[in-house]
């Protein structure tokens, strides 16, 4: 039993009594010295504030190249749509920053130790920076608020945007003083100095990644100094000897116990855990979505991503473009294993491997990675969540540093060739890569080049099977300039045509794909295998007709096909989101930018 989930616990109630109290007495009028008198208000309300993604993040990769969805998912509907600021209306809330500034305005107000005060005063100003981090993403120039609005206060209620850079200069001053006054010993499930060092790494590398990758901001110049913070406090976690990649010398199992543990308090690999448990009435079951065959899928272009076991590229095989569902997963990053179905699984409580139930605009993978591959639902629920990863770490220091060519064989060593040695994986040797970049890759990112090309694609290979289906792959896309990607219409597994397959790798045929017009037998009359167990039959076709299975070539086979509208993403209009038209009308100094209307 995690005894440590009572404190998350409490602090989520204590979120929530937070909200009422904030409810039931308007900032605008509650008498802080009410409050804010002592070490424990602060900590109170602090706690209050707390916000940490979840298992829900196991279904964000739908926003990305990663997977092929059904869902109402912003950027899919932006892309396939004619998006305005009348149909794009979320995201403007502020809500979270104005119960920041409350505290940051009224905390002097408490007695307690300038220490325990500067820890407090640290943690809300890294909320303020995550909350503003989030704001830039979606709309890059934003209001920047430092206290608490006064309602009487027109010309701070009606104030325009603010520069980009004004805003991401005030949420780097936010986090220097959180990383110079904030704990790094704190109750379990909070954030650490650590874990605000992990979080600064990463927004400092998204941003100067952004600045160099996108010329329509102007601020290519100021990359390298984003860049250069991003490397030295990844560097710092690094020296600090306080993390490690998890790993106990099993391959095949030891990066999916990240995200199938009950506990990873005490990982040390994780920098940060969200930790539940519904004995503890906190609990989270995302199986349903995680496992599905028809909201989300793995997309092929994902699967295509996996280096084979011995490093070499998986477009170097033969024929691979052609090569079925057991035939793709033969020796492969085992961490591909790790992270979708593979041929021969069994999906508890079953005692047989588990064979796809093909469906339309299904992809006919499926993801396992989140996935919590048993029957008890108290341990579905119970799954901690990996919030940072010092893997993350590795990762952004190896990224920020060949973005600043850099990059030494000795910095691969110590970053993703760890994460590779957990995966059984061969080393990544900088001259080779560059050598012979993957064509795969290089068609994929046509704004980079020079003589590192090579090991700057791999650095950006491993992110996304590292971190795939975690939620990192739009960010990633985004900051990159990568947002044609999103062009390409999701495709699943390839079939030959018609015919027979084994889809358990056991050599026997599980399925049957017949043509449009077939008459499908009923019982007893269906085909058997050589084991005696029935076929699974499936109309194969184009997706305008009435069949089971969208193939590409319809009844000649193909990759499977799970839509078919056209999209397109404008640049750089669909890098940012309008600023709802409510918004606008109600403050007109709120302009749009980058095409928006």
């Amino acid at each position: 039993m995690k005894k440590y989930i009572v404190l998350i616990g409490a602090v989520m109630a204590l979120s929530s009594c937070n909200d009422d109290f904030l409810d039931r007495y308007p900032q605008t009028s509650v008498a802080p010295e009410e409050f804010f008198k002592s070490e424990e208000d602060l900590e109170l309300y602090v706690n209050g504030l707390l916000t940490m993604p979840g298992p829900g993040s196991y279904q964000s990769d739908q926003s990305s190249d990663n997977m092929a969805t059904t869902g109402a998912v912003e950027i899919k509907n932006i892309i396939t749509g004619n998006p305005t600021s009348q149909t794009i209306t979320g995201g403007w809330n502020w809500g979270t920053l104005r119960n920041i500034n409350y505290f940051l305005d009224n905390y002097e107000k408490a007695q307690a130790s300038e220490e325990a005060i500067a820890h407090y005063v640290g943690l809300a100003r890294y909320y303020r920076a995550m909350f503003y981090f989030g704001m830039v993403k979606r709309y890059s120039d934003v209001p920047w608020y430092e206290n608490t609005l006064d309602p009487s206060d027109q010309e701070q209620l009606y104030k325009g945007r603010d520069s980009r850079e004004m805003v991401m200069t005030n949420v780097m001053a936010d986090l220097d003083y959180a990383v110079s006054h904030v704990r790094e010993s704190v109750p379990t499930g909070t954030p650490s100095l650590s874990a605000v060092k992990a979080f600064y790494s990463r927004l400092a590398l998204y941003e100067g990644t952004y600045r160099k990758y996108h010329s329509e901001l102007g601020l290519e110049a100021s990359s390298a100094t984003l860049l250069q913070k991003a490397r030295d406090l990844a560097k710092e976690l690094m020296d600090s000897g306080k993390f490690s990649i998890y790993s106990t010398g099993n391959p095949e199992n030891d990066y999916a116990k990240l995200f199938t543990s009950q506990d990873l308090m005490g990982n040390p690999e994780v920098i940060l855990v969200n930790p539940y448990d519904a004995n503890k009435d906190r609990g989270s079951n995302v199986n349903t979505g995680v496992f599905g065959d028809y909201e989300q899928s793995p997309s092929r272009d994902l699967v295509m991503s996996y280096l084979m076991k011995d490093g070499s590229y998986y477009s170097s095989v033969p024929n691979h473009m052609q090569l079925g569902f057991v035939e793709e997963f033969k020796d492969r990053d085992p961490r591909m294993m790790q992270t979708l179905v593979y041929p021969g699984w069994i999906r508890e409580p079953n005692s047989t491997p588990y064979i796809q139930n093909l469906n339309k605009n299904f992809t006919g993978y499926h993801q396992i990675k989140g996935y919590q591959n048993t029957t008890d639902n108290i341990a579905i629920s119970s799954a901690d969540f990996p919030v940072y990863r010092y893997a993350e770490v590795l990762l952004t220091y190896a990224e920020a540093k060949v973005e600043m060519n850099e990059l030494t064989q000795a910095d691969l060593d110590m970053t993703v060739n760890v994460l590779r040695q957990r995966a059984g994986m061969p080393d990544l040797i900088m001259t080779d890569a560059n050598m012979s970049p993957d064509p795969f890759l290089v068609q994929k990112y046509p704004n980079v080049g020079g003589s590192n090309l090579g090991v700057l694609l791999e650095i950006r290979r491993e992110r996304r099977i590292e971190f795939a289906v975690e939620g990192y792959r739009y960010d990633d896309l985004m900051r990159w300039s990568a947002g044609k990607l999103f062009e390409n219409i999701p495709q699943g597994m390839y079939f030959a045509g018609l015919g027979k397959y084994d889809l358990t790798g056991d050599g026997i045929e599980d399925v049957i794909l017949v043509g449009k017009d077939t008459n499908i037998p009923v019982g007893d009359e269906k085909e058997k295998n050589s084991l005696g167990v029935t076929l699974v039959y499936y109309k194969a076709g184009t997706i305008d007709e009435n069949v089971d299975v969208f193939l590409e070539n319809g009844e000649a086979g193909g990759m499977m096909v799970t839509e078919t509208k056209a999209r397109t993403f404008e640049e750089p209009k669909y890098y940012y989101r309008p600023i709802p038209i409510q918004q606008v009308t109600l403050n007109p100094n709120l302009n749009q930018i980058f095409g928006w209307n």
